[in-house]
């Protein structure tokens, strides 16, 4: 929000410089990104206010005129300009009071051909233009640097002094706002007036005259209706008729184009300069075009309706643009359709323009949620949406269509046609709310007595009255979290009308700090020894697994915990018998994407794997997060499970200019040898176990992780129609999940460092014939506790089925390292070590060892 200091002296006076002043802003909460100022780069010998007293047509050229301009000299200049606002005077003789801004060879102006950003500034040079010398130029706004406007020429007002500099006429100084959701009251320069005023102790000017005027006639010129309430609080529609179309006063358009508002027309001009004046946004139809819809109905007056958009309408908003429109989307619309998407843009087919002679101008309360749902999902921003979605007042919608009215009636030749139509459906509640002094301490850490706080609050025109009990009529919010001593004095607050952020004691509590001032509150030492640090294995965990896993080269996401119904069922759709997934419905989603609570981390995995797949063939990730089971928790709360999900897919190797990555991909013994490194460096290994498993999610390839016999999750390669699903056909997709409390240690085994042993290893095979159903990691597991600490040791190398075992079994072998650390071992120990392995191995598995 940018804000002309000179627009805003209209309406406060203050004695603080401008670098006071944006301090002030800051501390206060509406923070000050820069200042800009008008014209501090012109020369103010070259650049002065003219006036224009010749306009005549070029001898050589159509689409040029010759413009002599009176810069205060004692003698006028001609100039050569293409500028079409100038074309109409072209040959008439006598002329309007045309005031410019003039510049004089050898003045320094903005490229306005210039395809370089930023645009780079030159030096003005005498030169003839089609056989006629000019003398210098008249300037447009992007020349002075003011605004991209370069349609025509800048026009002064009337009253400029013909021959001052144009950087004492013109020269400005605005400041740039970035404010948060909560200062919507920083959206106009009335509500940054209040704030200048209470900041600096001073008191607002008289503010404009907001009045409708009284109308030509007592006929109602149109019909009001608002079918949900909740959407549209209030409703104020005017007829002005005998308009007049074409550009808006100088002064307005100088103080639009210092606020970063193009100009545009006369009315369009007005509604924005009301916009930024009050925070209420404005919208005007073509009343002519409204009426000519109207003719197919049999009833005689245009119908406004604010309602929700049905099934399957379409419309072309003002940007030239067709829009599908949604069940949830609120519209302005009349007995033949919509006319304007409420709060965020107007139709095309009730535009004004030139040829506009009636218009009805609406002033409107919509709701907050429902705009900035409707602006995301249409990918429209809006000054407008920008003001509804921060919260306007009700009852400044009357206020801003009678000033409207007033400057349009002015400006235009217009006249208000009948009486205004204002439909109030929902009033805005006016909220009382108690405060303490004891309350403002505590959360301040200041001492600062109840009339002190009275007054701050005063400054900022919410009345307070002190009361020796609460009162009976008070409750909920107004009362939250107040601590109140025994038989305290209590404010009871009203905040003003344009204050909607204020409901509870917190809310005034900020507002005093804001008034006194945050540098002055004080510093509370702890009374108490700070607590003792609380061990969490699980975030202990967590960090050691992050540091493992992204260690190895896997990248971590860290995505939304929200997401869509349908992005859910693409993992199901396939699936017979799967009864429909229970959901956390979120009730003030970011996006119809972002709608529910994921219940699934594969969800997330696989949606950041489709848009990363847009940028690289390959991706190797994790994720720790949470993912939300209504059925599992008990009402109204989901169960919230932590969970790890990786997803693996691409190429396994990364390739670079001196190795190029091979044509191997990720598979299913990838992961399951990620996650056998992950058991193994948190000392889990011994306990894992592997076993075949199957899921609608995963294909042929799925395995269930089992810790000391429980399922902790699984493992596996993604299912083909869940792959088509997400478009993700011909690509092999490794994905798993595993449950994170069951994997926290409570104590993590430090390993001890060994030195290197000095003796030589011994190493031999060793083959087992077994069952189909014995697993590798069974017979390692006797393996290990058989060959103890000269076992060092142990690589599957070989699986066999086939003549001339018998049907059903398999023969697996295994490399063995055998290794002591203070002897070499000789033949004997190595051979009594091998019959302790396959007996061991042949009690616990029943796995025979196959000699030969």
């Amino acid at each position: 929000m940018l804000v002309p200091l000179s627009w805003l002296r209209e309406y406060v006076d203050w004695d603080l410089s401008t670098a006071d002043l944006e301090e002030a802003l800051t501390n206060s909460g509406l923070e000050v990104t820069g200042v800009e100022t008008t014209g501090e780069w012109w020369d103010p010998e070259a650049l002065r206010v003219g006036r224009v007293v010749g306009v005549h047509p070029h001898p050589d050229a159509d689409r040029l005129v010759l413009v002599d301009v009176d810069d205060g000299s004692g003698a006028s200049e001609r100039v050569v300009t293409g500028a079409p606002n100038l074309f109409r005077f072209r040959g008439t003789g006598e002329l309007p009071v045309l005031k410019v801004a003039f510049a004089r060879a050898g003045a320094t102006l903005v490229d306005a051909y210039s395809e370089e950003r930023p645009r780079p500034r030159r030096k003005l040079k005498a030169s003839k233009i089609r056989g006629v010398r000019s003398a210098g130029m008249v300037c447009s706004e992007l020349e002075l640097g003011l605004s991209e406007e370069h349609e025509g020429i800048l026009l002064l007002p009337e009253d400029a002094p013909v021959g001052t500099p144009l950087t004492e006429y013109l020269r400005d100084e605005a400041v740039e706002l970035d404010l948060t959701p909560d200062m919507a009251r920083g959206l106009s320069m009335i509500g940054v007036a209040r704030e200048v005023a209470a900041l600096t102790g001073g008191r607002l000017k008289s503010l404009p005259d907001c009045s409708l005027p009284e109308p030509d006639a007592s006929d109602p010129q149109m019909e009001l209706a608002i079918e949900d309430p909740e959407l549209c609080a209030r409703y104020v529609a005017v007829a002005i008729d005998g308009v007049q179309v074409g550009p808006s006063p100088a002064w307005m358009q100088q103080r639009l184009a210092q606020a970063g508002v193009r100009a545009i027309n006369n009315i369009v001009d007005i509604t924005n300069y009301v916009m930024l004046e009050w925070g209420q946004p404005l919208h005007a139809f073509d009343l002519d075009l409204l009426r000519e819809r109207n003719r197919n109905s049999a009833e005689e007056l245009p119908c406004i309706t604010v309602r929700t958009a049905r099934p399957g309408e379409q419309m072309r908003t003002l940007d030239g643009q067709q829009r599908e429109l949604t069940e949830s989307m609120l519209l302005i619309t009349d007995r033949a359709g919509p006319i304007a998407i409420a709060g965020v843009m107007g139709g095309a087919e009730t535009e004004v323009s030139v040829d506009t002679r009636t218009i009805l101008l609406e002033s409107a309360t919509f709701d907050g949620i429902n705009n900035r749902r409707t602006s995301q999902a249409l990918r429209l921003h809006s000054e407008a949406s920008h003001r509804f979605t921060r919260g306007v007042p009700a009852r400044m919608a009357e206020a801003a269509a009678g000033r409207a009215t007033r400057l349009i009636c002015e400006f235009t030749g217009g006249r208000v046609a009948g009486p205004a139509a204002d439909l109030y459906v929902r009033r805005q509640d006016e909220p009382r709310i108690c405060l303490t002094a004891s309350e403002v301490n505590r959360q301040l850490g200041m001492q600062l007595d109840l009339d002190t706080i009275r007054k701050a609050l005063h400054r900022l025109d919410i009345e307070a009255a002190v009361q020796d009990n609460l009162p009976d009529d008070i409750d909920g919010e107004g009362l939250f979290g107040l601590f109140r001593k025994v038989d305290e004095p209590v404010l009871v607050c009203t905040p003003p009308w344009f204050r909607l952020d204020l409901r509870i004691p917190a809310d005034l509590t900020e507002e005093v700090a804001r008034i006194v001032g945050y540098e002055d509150v004080g510093l509370t030492w702890m009374r108490e020894q700070i607590p003792g640090h609380e061990p969490n294995h699980l975030l202990d965990s967590e960090e050691r697994i992050r540091d493992l896993l992204s260690g190895i080269g896997l990248q971590e996401i860290v995505g939304y915990s929200y997401s869509s119904p349908e992005h859910h069922l693409r993992l199901s759709r396939h699936a017979t018998g799967d009864r429909e997934p229970e959901f956390v419905q979120l009730a003030n989603p970011l996006s119809p994407q972002r709608s529910v609570m994921r219940r699934d981390l594969l969800v997330s995995a696989l949606e950041h794997l489709v848009h990363n797949l847009r940028y690289e063939d390959r991706l190797a990730a994790f994720e720790i997060g949470l993912e939300f089971r209504p059925e599992l928790g008990t009402a109204p709360f989901p169960a919230e499970l932590r969970k790890l999900q990786f997803v693996l897919t691409g190429t396994r190797e990364v390739g670079d200019f001196r190795q190029p990555a091979g044509e191997d991909t990720w598979d299913f013994y990838d992961l399951k040898g990620i996650l056998e490194l992950l058991f193994n460096r948190l000392n889990l290994d011994h306990r894992i176990t592997w076993a075949a498993a199957q899921d609608h999610r995963y294909g042929p390839y799925c395995a269930r992780i089992e810790l000391d016999g429980e399922s902790i999750g699984l493992a596996g390669e993604l299912h083909p129609l869940v792959r088509s699903a997400w478009d993700l056909d011909g690509r092999r997709v490794v994905v798993g999940n595993v449950e994170l409390p069951p994997l926290a240690a409570p104590s993590w085994q430090v390993k001890q460092m060994q030195a290197i042993s000095p003796y030589p290893s011994v190493i031999e095979d060793m083959a087992f014939q077994m069952d189909m159903g014995i697993t590798a990691q069974a017979v390692v597991q006797a393996i290990r506790q058989a060959g103890g600490e000269l076992l060092t040791n142990v690589e599957l190398f070989d699986l066999y089925a086939g003549e001339p075992l018998p049907p059903g079994t398999k023969s697996l072998a295994w490399r063995l390292t055998y290794q002591a650390v203070d002897h070499s071992l000789n033949d004997k120990e190595v051979a009594r070590l091998r019959r302790r392995i396959a007996r061991t191995v042949e009690h616990r598995t029943g796995a025979v060892l196959r000699e030969g």
